[in-house]
């Protein structure tokens, strides 16, 4: 199919792309999955038991995350740099690597135990595995490490060939802090403290430290496109956004030590940095709003606009109104394990990092298939549709969840408390409501599917 491309070799994307919303959507599916398991507690038992739907659930999370970031980065540093990309043809061989590793891993969680799957890959040699979101087999990890270098010099080499902007600097640093911080994931101490503390230095620094420079690169090179304001303006916003998200998001990691074990000051750090974590999420919000106000032309792709614009609200929603929520110390003191965390993280990653993958997709889509700037305008009113039904299905996801958690709360961790379970039966009726917005969700990210293929009336007839 014919392109419409500045540089060909941004046609690698489109399978990062593709292979990105179809996890997205199995993502979604084992979400669903869990949601029932919660008020059905043998639904697919012992076929697909809840310990290992949540590893499917939270693994597909990062990894069609880690596809989408890629794919961003394939597409835009050509147009940043003013040239091709160094290998396309090692991007392919990366694509494939990282696809077929992925596929076998969710397999190996689904067809066999969970100890068996641990004893055939040899993490008696070097034990990693049975961490939260670091389930993987070492031997997925090694290969991850393989995928992400290869990636780093593909990328690395066009930029240092290129042009340098500031968009693919901050880019490229947040791929190798990425690349870097997931090497703490193989260090796995006997000591608990030490494994937890270093845990988050794979998870924290992650979502709440270089993956916001992620971020801010891909939400400044779309709005640069579909604004026309000046770089200059959106280098100054980028500089401010990035030095607050990484003061913050580093120091602020200590919100993670207050209880397991590690000094007390950790509290008052903690507290204090993770209060300040909202500052770049807002800087974001105030960022893309000011870029469509002062923009110097009517870009065509109008959903696109709308997922950048959504990207800033939901990314300072989750990430920073809800996550300011319950990260002070004595308020985490009751709530932490609870269903708020729950809601915190859904609107977090949802806001910040799922809308930023969708906005570069819904941006550069229409190029990569051939359709010029934008789709046709109904496939655009499709895609907007789907944009609200998430959009809106998160938000009461986030709010019955938050429900959850705040009458957990009351009921479990003051006076003497009830028992989990008793208090989860209470729970119920929320989880209900959240399988039921879940439900939304899944129709919203089916609409954005069928954006894809949708034709203008004329074409249609054609």
């Amino acid at each position: 199919m014919q392109t419409h491309l500045k540089y060909q070799s941004q046609a690698v994307a489109k399978p990062y792309f593709y292979a990105a919303i179809g996890l997205f959507v199995l993502q979604v599916i084992f979400g669903l999955i869990l949601g029932l398991q919660y008020v059905m507690g043998d639904f697919l038992f012992p076929h697909v038991p809840f310990n290992i739907a949540r590893m499917v659930h939270t693994n597909l999370l990062i990894v069609w995350l880690l596809f989408g970031f890629m794919g961003a980065a394939y597409y835009l540093v050509p147009e940043e740099s003013q040239r091709e990309i160094h290998s396309p043809k090692l991007a392919m061989i990366l694509f494939w690597a990282f696809l077929v590793a992925g596929v076998l891993t969710v397999a190996g969680y689904l067809l066999m135990p969970y100890a068996r799957l641990a004893e055939i890959t040899g993490n008696d040699i070097l034990p990693t595995m049975g961490r939260e979101f670091l389930e993987q087999p070492t031997i997925t990890k090694m290969g991850i490490v393989v995928v992400a270098l290869g990636f780093l010099y593909n990328i690395g080499m066009t930029i240092l060939s290129g042009r340098k902007t500031v968009i693919n600097v901050i880019l490229l640093t947040g791929l190798i802090g990425l690349a870097v911080m997931f090497l703490f994931s193989f260090y796995n101490p006997d000591n608990l403290v030490k494994d937890k503390y270093y845990w988050w230095w794979v998870v924290h620094l992650w979502v709440e430290g270089v993956w916001e420079l992620i971020l801010g690169s891909i939400l400044a090179f779309v709005l640069i496109k579909t604004t026309g304001v000046d770089r200059e303006v959106v280098d100054k916003w980028l500089y401010i956004i990035v030095a607050m998200a990484l003061i913050t998001g580093i120091i602020g990691t200590g919100h993670h030590y207050y209880w397991i074990g590690t000094p007390e000051y950790w509290q008052w750090l903690g507290s204090v940095f993770s209060a300040l974590e909202p500052i770049p999420f807002f800087l974001m919000t105030l960022f893309a709003f000011n870029m469509v106000n002062r923009r110097k032309r009517e870009h065509p792709n109008k959903a696109t606009v709308l997922w950048a614009m959504g990207t800033g609200v939901m990314a300072f929603l989750g990430a920073g109104v809800w996550g300011f929520m319950h990260t002070l110390a004595p308020v985490n003191y009751y709530t932490h394990g609870t269903q708020i965390t729950a809601a915190h993280g859904h609107m977090a990653f949802y806001g910040a990092y799922a809308m930023i993958v969708l906005t570069i997709i819904s941006y550069a889509m229409p190029h990569l298939r051939g359709q010029g700037n934008a789709a046709c305008n109904r496939a655009q009113v499709v895609e907007m549709w789907s944009f609200w039904l998430m959009t809106v299905a998160m938000v009461f996801i986030t709010l019955f969840l938050t429900a959850a958690g705040i009458l957990q709360v009351w009921l479990q961790r003051f006076d003497e408390g009830q028992p989990f379970m008793v208090v989860q039966d209470q729970l119920a009726i929320f989880y209900w409501m959240r399988e039921a917005a879940g439900v939304v969700f899944i129709i919203g990210l089916i609409l954005y599917l069928i954006s894809f293929v949708v034709k203008d009336k004329n074409q249609a007839t054609a």
